[in-house]
């Protein structure tokens, strides 16, 4: 299917005025993170969110809350994450008022709910399902520690694509992650005609306590080669940004144009790391903030090479060099 073109160019033409305001000091958001609850309904190996909200389970965002946050951000992109947002009563509402606000909304769910809620929903071009899985049956159900939430988030996304509903995946690598396995599920993926799939490496929270999990860059490099050069699949991210993750650019941080929010308000500064909730989003798009965070100025980034901080990097660096792309496609 590939990313509409409506999308691409809602995206230039946002983008292309502001090129320039990071190197001027102006700082502006790309995508929302937008998280309306952080209780899920896994315990993923390596999600941080569980342990580090763990006191604020019950809280709900309302749906006035979550479509003011938009309008603020003003980015023309919304993740709505958590947590599984399938748990949240009123998801269908905020998923439909940012849609109103003519938001392109990419709504991240695990797939076990997927199913019994496609009614609350009507297809649009402007939403997107992203399923995560993490790899085929046997890897993915020792992930979640759920037998059985393979088949059923594959179910998931054979139905909303029956349904006419547009389809992603986000899979994210961790250290033992088997390259031939990960084809095997994006070769399944493929077939199934997901508009495409989304890739990152896992990163250490410092609330999770399987460590091992996780790549380090060097290993994540290494590892990157192997998964992205093993075939030729649908991947959604920018192609610049899939070069960072083979260690052929380097990028610094942008993680400011990815901003979150959840139910305590904007994290500070990223949605890897929060030294604080704020109720300003100016705080998270302060420049003098980001000279006290990403590698080598704060150590917790030290090998983070996560989407949500490299790849607006990746898209600004297209922007002012297109020929970059164009290379790349000879």
């Amino acid at each position: 299917m590939g990313r509409p073109l409506a999308l691409t160019c809602e995206l230039a033409q946002y983008l292309l005025p502001r090129r320039n305001w990071p190197g001027k000091g102006r700082l502006f958001p790309i995508v929302l993170m937008l998280e309306p609850l952080e209780a899920c309904n896994l315990r993923c190996a390596g999600c941080g969110r569980v342990r580090e909200y763990a006191d604020v389970m019950d809280l709900r965002m309302a749906v006035d809350e979550a479509l003011a946050v938009a309008e603020e951000a003003g980015a023309p992109v919304v993740s709505v994450s958590g947590g599984e947002p399938l748990l949240h009563p009123r998801i269908a509402d905020i998923v439909e008022g940012l849609l109103s606000q003519r938001r392109w909304v990419f709504l991240c769910t695990n797939g076990l709910l997927l199913r019994e809620s496609l009614p609350q929903f009507r297809p649009n071009r402007r939403l997107c399902f992203v399923v995560h899985l993490d790899g085929t049956a046997r890897v993915h159900d020792q992930v979640t520690g759920r037998p059985g939430a393979y088949a059923e988030a594959v179910a998931a996304i054979q139905e909303a694509r029956a349904r006419g509903f547009r389809v992603a995946t986000n899979t994210t690598a961790f250290h033992g992650s088997d390259p031939a396995d990960l084809h095997e599920l994006f070769r399944t993926l493929t077939a199934l005609g997901v508009e495409g799939i989304m890739l990152s490496p896992g990163y250490a929270y410092e609330q999770v306590t399987e460590r091992e999990l996780f790549l380090k860059r060097e290993e994540a490099v290494r590892a990157f080669r192997e998964i992205l050069d093993g075939g030729r699949f649908p991947f959604y991210d920018n192609p610049l940004f899939l070069d960072f993750l083979r260690g052929k650019r380097a990028y610094d941080c942008a993680a400011w144009a990815v901003p979150t929010y959840t139910v305590q308000g904007w994290r500070v500064p990223c949605y890897l790391i929060a030294d604080q909730h704020t109720t300003a989003l100016s705080e998270v798009l302060d420049p003098a903030l980001w000279s006290h965070y990403g590698p080598g100025r704060d150590p917790r980034c030290a090998g983070c090479m996560l989407h949500s901080g490299f790849e607006p990097a990746s898209v600004f660096d297209a922007l002012s060099h297109p020929w970059k792309l164009l290379r790349r496609r000879r």
